[in-house]
């Protein structure tokens, strides 16, 4: 199975481009060679993914956990101007692990240095130091224990919040151990992810801020450790945005992390803004030896080639005109006979980041979706009529709304007349026939029983009869005696 999964990527990597459905996306070709073994880079203007290179492939972080770690103390720590004293007691683990030296930076922090939480977060983020990582997960794991979010030793709370905030944002394929981004086989994570993460990074308060630094000096003085406060400064270690540096500064790029370990290789994180134009690039897993066994910087190769390719080559194109008329549908009682059909057209304009060497026009956009086969008037300008599926190399890469281009009144003769066509047809007439039989039924049993009643009884006797006799001789004693 395993086999079969690196062969379909390996075509996959072999086409011009690949479409991603749910993102809408076209996937286009880098050309130029690619060192680092996972990639991704998209707009953050659009949200649009625009080339990858084994996305979904699991690679260990380092220290680009720190975004997280990052993320963690701005949503929960309750002052960020608090000071914190770092105790050695709290990251002499790592140390004593024995890592190799290389992963470990060389930071001007000292045991006892006391230090805000935002001077830490800006001290984590530029130098990757492990002592303010730690310090900061003490801290606001106890934070996170006491106010009863979390249980367990203060770090331990502090890396299950990462990994939740990870479950929540939608990084499915990435999980945490540790909040320093020292090297552990079951801390993994990966392109993709790691793009979800820093696109949710990017909106929480501050983190832009602190993560796109250039240098930034503490607030909090510490004359004892350090006696020439105006020289402590730290410098963010993504070399792209030192314009002093004159083999790789790049115009326009800004933070936001990077990462390097012996066993997974270099990896960074960064934007980079031009022309109105914002990208972001994930790389990991970059060598660290080119291919005489010297030390290079293949992560920021990489980063440079492929910001050069999407500044140089794309730009928003119309892939689909709001005037373009799409097709069009009969229509029953029109006022007027010329109006027999509506035409449709885009609810609005469609545009993608598109580039320049991949030809246009061999966009589809002739298969309508309509919501019914025949329409009936009145219909309004601007109704929805159906959807445009938008087709490129046969995958959908767009959908937009469309709708009638023009008014159509109704015609009252013909509607009364439609009326009256199908009103045998119709639920009102069913039921009067229905309660007229009804009615008919008991007005006739009614007067059968009347009927059956009156046969069954004998004729009256006449009034007459019903009277007693009386003779005239008697009639005229009772009148006089009444005189």
């Amino acid at each position: 199975m395993k086999r079969l999964f690196a062969l379909a990527a390996s075509l996959i990597l072999l086409l011009p481009f690949i479409t991603v459905p749910d993102a809408g996306a076209v996937v286009f070709q880098y050309k130029d060679k690619l060192y680092s073994e996972s990639a991704l880079l998209m707009s953050l203007d659009t949200n649009e993914v625009i080339y990858e290179k084994n996305p979904d492939s699991p690679q260990c972080p380092g220290t680009l956990v720190n975004i997280m770690t990052a993320v963690i103390v701005l949503e929960n720590c309750r002052n960020l101007s608090e000071e914190v004293t770092l105790d050695p007691i709290v990251y002499k683990h790592i140390y004593d692990n024995l890592y190799d030296p290389e992963d470990l930076p060389m930071v001007e922090l000292q045991d006892g240095d006391v230090l805000s939480v935002n001077d830490m977060l800006y001290c984590m983020m530029l130098t990757s130091s492990v002592e303010a990582s730690e310090t900061l997960a003490n801290h606001v794991g106890k934070q996170l224990v006491a106010a009863g979010k979390a249980n367990g030793m203060p770090v331990e709370a502090f890396v299950g919040a990462m990994n939740d905030k990870a479950k929540e944002i939608g990084m499915n394929s990435t999980v945490f151990t540790n909040a320093n981004g020292m090297y552990d086989t079951a801390q993994y994570t990966t392109a993709r992810d790691m793009a979800t993460l820093t696109k949710y990074a990017l909106n929480v308060p501050l983190f832009r801020e602190i993560a796109t630094a250039q240098s930034y000096t503490p607030v909090v003085p510490n004359p004892k450790n350090h006696p020439k406060q105006d020289a402590w400064i730290w410098t963010h270690s993504n070399v792209m945005t030192d314009p002093t540096d004159n083999v790789y500064y790049y115009m326009g790029a800004k933070g936001i992390k990077t990462a390097k370990l012996e066993a997974a290789g270099r990896n960074i994180i960064t934007t980079a803004s031009r022309n109105g134009y914002t990208y972001l690039v994930v790389l990991m897993k970059a060598p660290f030896k080119d291919e005489d066994g010297d030390n290079t910087f293949c992560h920021i190769k990489d980063a440079k080639g492929l910001l050069d390719w999407a500044f140089d080559h794309f730009s928003n194109q119309v892939i689909l005109a709001a005037t373009t008329e799409i097709g069009e549908r009969p229509v029953k009682l029109a006022d007027s006979g010329d109006k027999s059909f509506i035409k449709a057209v885009p609810k609005e304009e469609v545009q993608k980041l598109w580039c320049d060497d991949v030809n246009i026009n061999l966009i589809d956009n002739t298969k309508p979706v309509w919501y019914k086969d025949t329409f009936k008037a009145p219909i309004e300008k601007g109704e929805v009529i159906g959807e445009l599926p938008i087709y490129y190399n046969g995958e959908v890469i767009a959908t937009v709304e469309l709708v009638a281009q023009y008014s159509i009144d109704r015609s009252k003769t013909k509607y009364n007349l439609e009326v009256a066509k199908r009103f045998h047809k119709s639920k009102w007439f069913s039921n009067a026939i229905k309660i007229t039989v009804i009615l008919s039924l008991m007005y006739i049993l009614i007067c059968v029983y009347a009927y059956v009643v009156f046969k069954s009884h004998k004729k009256p006797l006449k009034p007459i009869y019903a009277v007693p006799k009386m003779n005239k001789k008697k009639k005229k004693n009772n009148s006089q005696n009444e005189k």
